[in-house]
């Protein structure tokens, strides 16, 4: 049957069934020439038939265009009605044809033939509706195909010119899908637009995407030719720069034979070298400009900056190095012992591997400047490496080379600053160091610690073994508690107790005035100091276990007196004297009041001690009995285990009330209130076990509690009195406040003996192992049992004059 097909106002026939042409990816649309390369055997046929009679083929797009052999079902039923302008056999059997699409037809029926598929085609015309609008969309499709051409580098201008001079809307819309860089399934959609004006919303909505990914490639192109071109620059600049040196006689040696001279001048171990000089090769292959040559340069010169053979001589004069030690600080004997018997070793043995000594003591003791006095006594370097606050395990250990900025670890940079393989590096707040998701640095400095593995310290940065044996490890914390069992286990634990008054008064006399006045431009000799000036300032100024707030109060001391001698006349001598009288215009009103511990024997109230982290501290326990109904409340901030001795205590006097003299039925009777000033300030721990049951056996019968007597221990439901720690700290405390007699368990007479001189000469001490030894020594007159009589009270001789009373006490224990 005979087909009319409209092309503008031509119109072409067809005879019946139409030989079909397949096209694989490829969209042929009307009005538009292709040229095509045709191989297989059905599309030859085709070509050759339609070449046998009237040069018309219908183009029609596979479906898949992996079929070889393409079925009516493979392939689209609306296509193209060609013409076949060129038709040239190659040698290899293959064709190569130009065709011009000239409509748009839509297959009505396959017939399928032995050689070729043909079909019956009907047309297919754009439709166009009046007022639908189709000259506004084609206007706006020939504007952004216009942009997309200037964009897309490989059409060239010209098609916008051969688009916009079309003879009419559809050749112009079918131009610019055919110039489109799309999928042969988006073509097809188009191809198979109803209307026209449906064709150009499309190309509208697909140009307009296209240009936008067109014009994004543009950007990053430009981008990366722009840094290409820097990257050109810099360098064709760089050697003119080095030419002009050249010409002028200044050219700078080679940076890399610098660090090559660097590595040969250092005496490493064969792995450091070897990694070293691999990095060399590595940093001579790259380009200046390369970022990986910046990390190569950073490894290469913190190998040649360490020291890996570079030691100081160790001064071994185990005299000289005691007047060192006892020049720069005073009292702390045991720190000096353990540093001379360390000298003394070495000076016999040349090598001595594994000291890492733990300085715990409360602050301003002279932990960290003991540190830098014992590298002088030594003749070492000293380096100090602050842990407090440090969270991440790669500040110990470093970061690996492939982060951005990456560095050796904090003892590496160390030993750098040191340059020495022997240095001795202080370790200061061991005891606040942190832990979160970035590793525990308390882990990585077990390693460092040790002295069986930090002879091959690995840091991450370097990852080679970097020896630590011949390093002085000194560590400093506040408290114990801080400080994981493990890098504990690795240490030498030694204490350093709280300043005695007449320590502190040595150590202001001769370290601290005159480095304060000479700080201020005061000479010290011209300042004279009464005899009661220095206590005064040491009772009411400060209350402290080391000596820092004691310096300031000098410092300002020395600031007052600046400022008169700059009122004061010239001519008058700079002469100036210092008395208890002067502290109060001078420094103000004192923060302390020197009687506000008394030693007055009172009822429910004792004295016990603390250890906190200033040192040892006096504890007021106060107990108050009121008619109710056995209620018990405990008030001071107490924490947990307190609170558990005050239970301890108070079942173990139920337990023995009628022993005791206590009425049988207080616990129905009365209500008792322990509280603990001052009330703002946390307390916890066992140690006032036997003071808070002193205490409320106190308030009970009315019996005073000697207040000449302190007491720590811990107490249990049978009244054993248990060892505790800190004995050392707390009995400093008792001697600052005046106590004269302190009650300790008996567990804890083996710690006498670490007590300072002075302590022991003030202080007895009374050794107890169950609480009715306690509280024979603590209440001023003995409990009478309850199913006893009562006998009257009697007067208490000490009340007056000042004298303790006559009630028989077991003789104390003085160690």
């Amino acid at each position: 049957m005979t087909q009319r097909f409209l092309r503008d106002s031509d119109v072409i026939e067809t005879s019946g069934r139409l030989p079909v042409l397949p096209l694989r990816d490829v969209v042929l649309f009307p009005h538009v020439a292709m040229p095509l390369l045709v191989g297989r055997t059905g599309s030859l046929a085709a070509l050759e038939s339609a070449e046998a009679s009237d040069k018309l083929v219908l183009l029609l797009t596979q479906r898949d265009s992996s079929v070889q052999d393409p079925a009516a079902a493979d392939l689209f039923r609306v296509g193209t009605l060609g013409r076949v302008l060129q038709f040239t056999r190659l040698p290899n059997g293959a064709a190569r044809v130009l065709v011009e699409g000239l409509a748009r037809a839509q297959v009505t029926k396959f017939v399928a033939g032995a050689k070729l598929l043909r079909a019956e085609a009907r047309p297919y015309p754009f439709t166009v509706a009046p007022g639908d609008g189709v000259e506004d969309e084609a206007r706006k499709a020939l504007a952004l195909f216009e942009e997309y051409v200037t964009h897309h580098r490989r059409l060239p201008p010209e098609v916008t010119s051969l688009v916009q001079a079309a003879s009419s809307v559809e050749r112009q819309g079918c131009g610019i899908a055919a110039h489109l860089a799309l999928r042969h399934e988006t073509r097809q959609t188009l191809l198979e637009a109803p209307r026209l004006v449906d064709l150009f919303r499309a190309l509208t909505e697909l140009t307009a995407g296209e240009t936008e990914l067109l014009r994004l490639e543009r950007k990053i192109e430009d981008d990366v030719r722009g840094s290409l071109f820097q990257n050109q620059r810099e360098f064709y600049l760089q050697e003119q720069l080095r030419a002009i040196h050249r010409e002028l006689g200044d050219e700078e040696t080679d940076d890399l034979a610098d660090l090559e001279a660097q590595l040969n001048a250092r005496q490493m171990p064969e792995q450091a070298r070897g990694r070293a000089d691999r990095e060399l090769r590595r940093l001579r292959r790259m380009s200046p400009m390369s970022p990986e040559a910046a990390v190569a340069r950073n490894y290469v010169e913190w190998i040649a900056a360490l020291p890996w053979s570079e030691r100081t001589d160790d001064m071994l004069d185990v005299t000289r190095a005691r007047a060192i030690l006892d020049e720069d600080h005073h009292g702390l004997d045991e720190v000096k012992e353990r540093i001379v018997d360390y000298i003394a070793v070495l000076s016999l043995v040349g090598k001595l591997e594994g000291p890492i000594l733990c300085l715990v003591g409360p602050p301003g003791v002279g932990k960290t400047s003991l540190g830098r006095s014992v590298a002088r006594a030594l003749g070492r370097k000293f380096v100090r490496m602050s842990l407090g606050g440090v969270r991440d395990e790669a500040e110990i250990r470093g970061h690996r080379r492939t982060y951005i900025g990456a560095l050796p670890g904090r003892i590496l940079q160390a030993m750098r600053r040191a340059e020495s393989v022997n240095p001795v590096i202080l370790l200061d707040e061991v005891d606040k160091l942190g832990a979160d998701w970035r590793g525990d640095p308390s882990a990585a400095l077990l390693e460092v610690l040790d002295p069986e593995q930090n002879r091959a310290f690995n840091d991450h940065f370097l990852e080679v073994d970097y020896d630590l044996s011949q390093v002085l490890f000194l560590t400093t914390a506040n408290t114990l508690g801080g400080i994981p069992e493990p890098l504990r286990d690795r240490m030498e634990i030694i204490r350093l107790p709280g300043y005695l008054d007449q320590e502190k008064i040595a150590i202001a006399q001769k370290h601290l005035i005159p480095r304060q006045f000479a700080q201020h431009g005061i000479a010290p000799s011209s300042v004279q100091w009464a005899p009661d000036a220095l206590p005064a300032l040491l009772r009411q100024y400060t209350r402290e276990a080391g000596v820092r707030e004691l310096e300031r109060r000098i410092a300002r001391l020395a600031r007052k007196l600046a400022r008169r001698r700059a009122e004061r006349p010239a001519e008058q001598a700079p002469q100036d004297t210092i008395a208890a009288a002067d502290l109060h215009a001078m420094l103000g009103a004192a923060p302390y009041d020197p009687d506000e511990v008394t030693l007055e024997d009172r009822v429910g109230v004792a004295q016990g001690l603390a250890y906190t982290q200033v040192g040892g501290e006096l504890l007021e326990i106060e107990v108050s009995v009121v008619p109710g109904r056995g209620r018990v409340m405990l008030t001071g901030t107490l924490g947990d285990v307190m609170k558990e001795s005050a239970s301890a205590a108070l079942s173990y006097i139920r337990s023995r009330a009628e022993v005791l003299g206590v009425p049988t039925d207080f616990a129905r009777t009365r209500d008792v209130h322990v509280h603990l000033p001052a009330g703002a300030t946390p307390k916890d721990g066992p140690s006032a076990g036997i003071a808070l049951a002193a205490a409320i056996v106190s308030a009970l019968t009315g019996t005073p509690v000697r207040g000449d007597v302190a007491m720590t221990g811990e107490i249990t439901l049978r009244g054993r009195v248990l060892p505790i720690g800190g004995l050392k700290e707390k009995a400093v405390a008792a001697h600052r406040n005046h106590v004269s007699h302190v009650i300790v368990p008996a567990a804890n007479v083996r710690d006498l003996e670490e007590l300072p001189e002075d302590v022991r000469a003030t202080v007895r001490f009374h050794p107890v192992k169950t609480m009715d030894e306690v509280l024979a020594i603590a209440l001023r007159t003995l409990p009478v049992p309850a199913a006893a009589p009562v006998p009257a009270p009697r007067k208490r001789r000490g009340a007056d004059d000042g004298t303790r009373g006559d009630t028989a006490v077991p003789p104390p224990v003085t160690h």
